[in-house]
């Protein structure tokens, strides 16, 4: 594989940890120790194909280096932090991150998500949809419904991506729950539920559009 990460963290065996996992799956790993390290790496190596960053580092914390990685780049953006709120996700989302995970985390999950993160943008996955006057920009985290923004948790925001990215077919809570909140599907039906609830709720009109397929899972439903 070879292909480089970046990889700033100010903790230099949470760095080193991260970088060790990568590297036994095959990616080359530069390491930067703050926010202005980072930037200037990424400025030297033309060549990075992701960029995770911690959110608290020295000289420029991890949303400075995003705001100015992504003014320069689309290279996908995974941050990092200790901080796991709905408002500080919505922050790295406005910087311009792709991804977002909390700490304390599994080595082996960040590696998933990275995985997951670069497969969505080699296959132009993170592109931005529409159906009717439902609108979801994916670069600005923002969804418009008949032309007025509403504001969706980040989790909300993914579902409603994911199911209308896939508008007319049926997904199953198996593949909601690997593709939304990457995990392994456990059988519990509420989480999927209750942010399907809050959704309908959001979307006024197009409420109908989500179907629920009764032991199966959901569908966005569009027919011209």
């Amino acid at each position: 594989m070879d292909s480089k990460i970046l990889v700033a963290e100010d903790e230099a065996k949470i760095r080193q940890l991260v970088a060790s996992y990568l590297v036994r799956e095959g990616f080359k790993v530069i390491e930067a120790a703050d926010g202005e390290e980072a930037v200037k790496r990424f400025e030297d190596n033309e060549d990075v194909v992701l960029v995770m960053l911690d959110v608290m580092m020295p000289n420029k914390d991890g949303y400075d280096a995003c705001r100015e990685i992504r003014s320069k780049s689309d290279v996908p953006i995974l941050m990092l932090t200790a901080r796991d709120s709905e408002v500080d996700e919505l922050a790295g989302f406005r910087m311009g991150a792709d991804e977002y995970i909390a700490k304390p985390f599994s080595p082996m999950i960040l590696v998933t998500r990275v995985k997951n993160l670069l497969r969505r943008t080699t296959s132009n996955d993170m592109s931005d949809v529409s159906v009717g006057g439902i609108k979801v920009l994916y670069r600005e985290r923002t969804v418009l419904v008949d032309d007025k923004k509403i504001i969706t948790t980040p989790k909300e925001f993914d579902l409603l991506y994911y199911l209308i990215k896939n508008t007319n077919i049926v997904l199953t809570r198996d593949q909601i729950i690997c593709t939304v909140w990457d995990m392994d599907y456990n059988g519990d039906d509420r989480t999927v539920d209750t942010h399907i609830k809050c959704l309908r709720a959001k979307i006024g009109r197009y409420s109908k559009n989500i179907v629920t397929v009764r032991k199966v899972g959901y569908k966005f439903e569009w027919l011209e």
